[in-house]
């Protein structure tokens, strides 16, 4: 008689297998690095030759810029050295102009890789999960490298191990912490730096958005922004989504994620043949989303970081398709607890089913008339954006303070960082 698994328990103990040689193989790396800097006198490990760069920073898409932009801005002003590399080679930061920030296109893809895996940084920040992974592996000359947030909600949705190989996350509400530190115990993982420390993206679009003025148009802009993959809106609801939109009367604003250029680019193909530009629908492919945000009175998403950009920034109703959610190859997948992201949409916005499409136009009026869903944004906005209008700053001094301290002779004394640590 043969053992029979099925595939779903199969699945299951093929993922906590990794997980515990994941974990193993963390434990023995961090120790490695951790005697390394101690048979080096406390100082950060030294290349053979050329030299370090004290704070790296890592963009792997030029959409992250608004996420760069503040810190780098920050850096420049403490002038701190550092260097922006980007895998764009039309990032906006090529146009910046810094006397102590450098930045340099350094390849797409695993050209991109190659450089970063024989970097010679002291700190190095970016927005990429999966270091250590998948291509991006951790340089043999040491380094710090820390993660830092580009949306405003569940740091344990990136793909499984996103996060494991960093020393350190950034983060921006309470919850987050108590998700990454269950996360390590289910796991066995050493415990990482985590530190509160807001989000420069949305802290600069709060303060374009004060200087910007009042923005007015006639009728309703609906702006549809999904993420992408089989949760997202296009992949569930299609054209079906779009022609109720039209028929309730809408100016309709098409934003897809930029990841669907990419990996869903027949879908999206085939949707802007039967939708065109016209005076009733746009698309919109601005790398900038500041403008498309300001002038969209509501916004139809799913589970994209846009909707708490647009709710909690722009103060503005949002919908979100009640799609399923598989967290089977996410970090969230180990926890039990319901993701903080569910329990904060539905305070919010409302939650779209594909039964509301008929009605859709009294499901926009309902929540832009609505007292209930401002009062809510009032309370998510506390939840997870900690820090606000500081991020960029306490950004940038805690990489200077992080980079003096690993590079501090031993035995002397160090500057206590911002008390903003877990």
């Amino acid at each position: 008689m043969r053992l029979y698994i099925d595939p779903g328990t199969g699945s299951m103990l093929f993922t906590i297998l990794i997980g515990a040689i994941s974990s193993l193989v963390f434990f023995g790396r961090k120790l490695l690095l951790k005697a390394s800097f101690v048979l080096h006198g406390g100082k950060a490990v030294k290349s053979e030759s050329g030299d370090r760069i004290p704070i790296a920073i890592f963009s792997d898409h030029k959409r992250y810029w608004n996420v760069f932009q503040p810190v780098c801005d920050e850096l420049e002003k403490r002038g701190a050295r550092a260097e922006f590399m980007t895998a764009s080679s039309d990032d906006p930061a090529l146009e910046a102009e810094y006397q102590y920030v450098t930045t340099r296109f350094i390849g797409e893809g695993n050209a991109a890789f190659a450089k970063l895996n024989m970097l010679k940084a002291d700190v190095i920040l970016s927005t990429t999960p999966g270091l250590d992974v998948y291509q991006w592996k951790r340089s043999k000359y040491g380094g710090y490298y820390v993660h830092v947030l580009h949306a405003a909600n569940d740091p344990v949705t990136y793909r499984m191990f996103g996060l494991d190989y960093y020393d350190a996350v950034l983060l921006s509400g309470n919850y987050q912490i108590g998700q990454y530190r269950a996360l390590e115990q289910k796991r066995g993982l050493p415990a990482k730096e985590l530190r509160l420390m807001g989000l420069p993206h949305m802290d600069a679009l709060a303060a374009r958005l004060q200087n910007a003025g009042t923005e007015t148009h006639e009728g309703r802009n609906v702006l549809l922004a999904p993420s992408w993959g089989i949760n997202g809106i296009f992949s569930v609801y299609g054209a079906s989504i779009i022609d109720a939109l039209l028929a309730a009367g809408h100016h309709v604003i098409l934003r897809p994620h930029p990841q669907s250029l990419t990996s869903e680019k027949e879908m999206i193909d085939a949707l802007r043949a039967q939708f065109p530009d016209s005076d009733r629908i746009e698309w919109n492919f601005d790398n900038d989303n500041f403008e498309v945000l300001r002038r969209s009175d509501i916004l139809i998403s799913d589970f994209s970081g846009v909707i708490f950009e647009f709710s909690l920034v722009f103060d503005k109703p949002v919908i979100y398709a009640d799609t399923s959610f598989d967290t089977g190859p996410l970090d969230a997948w180990w926890l039990d607890e319901e993701l903080w992201t569910f329990t904060a949409l539905p305070r919010i916005g409302h939650a779209l089913t594909k039964e509301d499409l008929p009605r859709i136009g009294e499901v926009i009026e309902h929540c832009l008339t609505d007292d209930a869903f401002a009062k809510a944004r009032a309370e998510v906005r506390d939840e997870t954006w900690v820090c606000r209008g500081e991020s960029a700053a306490l950004i940038a001094d805690y990489l200077i303070e992080k980079q003096k301290s690993l590079t501090a002779p031993a035995g002397m004394p160090e500057e206590a960082p911002a008390p903003q640590a877990s």
